[in-house]
């Protein structure tokens, strides 16, 4: 009878702790999507996309290139000119105005001349 109230305790004890220790599986994927979703570095991101998005809608927006930015800021920049270029005709870089004609020669005005680059 001993024996037997020992089992029934241990087998008791077996089945509470797996069913405090059973839960339902995590989905691991969506936490990692709310996760990201409400992370603050998240935001910032979102906050540059936008600016990024108004710079290359707006070829009169003036991109500074300086001599202090990484590689990757200024392929991005860079990148953006190229596209304002192809998309409006002209770009402001570095405080000029630049244009491209017909024949996809680059230049700008200098005193009222074409300066072609």
């Amino acid at each position: 009878m001993n024996l037997f109230l020992v089992f029934l305790i241990l087998g008791v004890i077996f089945f509470v702790y797996k069913k405090i220790k059973y839960k339902k599986p995590k989905n691991y994927k969506l936490d990692k999507f709310k996760n990201k979703l409400q992370s603050t570095q998240t935001n910032i991101e979102r906050i540059f996309l936008r600016e990024e998005e108004k710079t290359f809608s707006n070829p009169n927006i003036n991109i500074h290139i300086g001599i202090y930015d990484n590689e990757d800021n200024i392929n991005r920049k860079s990148n953006i000119h190229r596209a304002r270029l192809s998309k409006f005709k002209k770009s402001k870089l570095n405080g000029e105005m630049i244009f491209q004609d017909d024949k996809q020669r680059i230049y700008k005005f200098n005193n009222g001349k074409k300066v072609f680059l």
